[in-house]
């Protein structure tokens, strides 16, 4: 027999389940095209680059694979102790030196040297999935009219272990973006997804660019602010099938510090209802995992069959929506609670790091926050 509080928290728990898939109904991606690539413009493609010299291959092997071939390279080193700029200019790149101005000086002193009628500003962790996937990207940018800011989030491509700890962090980053809930634009976005972001080069100056948000931690929000200021359209959608990246591959302990970087300070971008969605469904995955842990001690079968039930649905669900953000092997969900306590630690930590010491660490560098 189940007791009234047993009843109560397996209740929260199938609520907080449902809350989920209003939470993330959909994270869409740029269709394919079929429309010719005449009429597209020269593109700049930006790369902001500090000591890059091990990631970056990727992405500029394959934007020499591309079909669609209009467009220059422009890497800026920004103080790299390493081999970046050597690495760059063996693929053609057009190198830049930024001397340690950090990433935002970089872009808008790349931008200013750039000759494309519309930016790409990639970072140097990502790299194209097919030889169309920049046609497809330029394609959706002209059908939305060639104006404001087309963002992709990359699809995350796993290779370690220690990579899936990052997976509830992957997945709250998009949904804080406010629009993938069911109810889709209603919300006002909380600004630009930073690895992918595409603009044309008269929005970007309008809007003030990177010079306008030098300073801020997350700049790929404060440029997203900048262009809805001047009323210009930020669309942020996935980049599966498009564009990807591998996150953190030199280990844990750059995985945490990047994260704890950017997630407290993002956090406060999120609207407040969906913040709340975020909360509750984070919650009710561990009174899921408590409500199984529980029944199974006591050995009360009807608590087990429906805290069994509960545990199961959230393992499916946490499975469905990684699935829409990387190439996570979904067995691994069997242990989603693993995931979600990392993700809370790693918050807690950062939300330390932010507000009482007002100081991260990243790439070497202390920035004051």
């Amino acid at each position: 027999m189940i007791t009234a509080l047993e009843m109560i928290k397996l209740a929260i728990g199938f609520a907080a389940a449902a809350i989920g898939v209003l939470m993330f109904r959909s994270l869409p991606v740029p269709g394919p095209s079929t429309s010719s690539a005449a009429g597209l413009p020269f593109l700049s493609i930006l790369i902001p680059a500090r000591n890059e010299a091990s990631r970056i291959p990727p992405l500029l092997r394959s934007l020499q694979e591309q079909r669609f071939r209009s467009f220059e390279i422009l890497v800026i080193d920004d103080d790299s102790s390493d081999g970046t700029a050597a690495v760059a200019e063996s693929f053609g790149a057009r190198v830049l030196r930024n001397e340690g101005a950090g990433k935002s000086a970089a872009c808008w002193y790349g931008a200013q040297q750039a000759k494309g009628s519309w930016l790409l500003f990639l970072d140097a962790d990502t790299r194209f999935e097919s030889v169309d996937g920049l046609s497809h990207l330029l394609h959706f940018y002209r059908e939305k009219g060639a104006r404001g800011i087309t963002a992709l989030q990359p699809f995350h491509t796993v290779e370690r272990w220690y990579e899936y700890i990052s997976v509830v962090f992957n997945i709250i980053v998009v949904v804080g973006m406010n629009l993938f809930t069911v109810w889709g634009s209603r919300f006002k976005t909380a600004g630009s997804f930073g690895p992918c972001i595409l603009c044309n080069r008269d929005d970007y100056f309008l809007s003030g660019g990177h010079q306008k948000i030098e300073g801020a931690i997350m700049d790929d929000l404060a440029l997203g602010e900048a262009f809805l200021e001047q009323d210009l359209p930020v669309r942020c959608l996935g980049g599966k099938g498009i564009i990807s990246l591998r996150m953190y591959p030199e280990g844990v302990g750059s995985l945490i510090e990047g994260w704890c970087k950017s997630f407290a300070v993002g956090s406060k971008s999120t609207h407040p209802a969906v913040m709340f969605m975020v909360v509750l469904w984070i919650s009710g995955s561990f009174i899921a995992a408590a409500a199984l842990i529980s029944s199974l001690i006591e050995w009360n079968p009807a608590a087990i069959l429906f805290s069994g039930i509960l545990y199961a649905l959230y393992a499916v669900q946490t499975a469905g929506f990684a699935g829409r953000v990387g190439n996570f092997n979904k067995a691994v969900f069997l242990v989603y609670p693993i995931f979600f306590s990392f993700f809370v630690g790693i918050y807690l930590y950062s939300f330390i790091r932010v507000n009482i010491f007002h100081s991260v660490n990243w790439r070497g560098r202390k920035i004051k926050v």
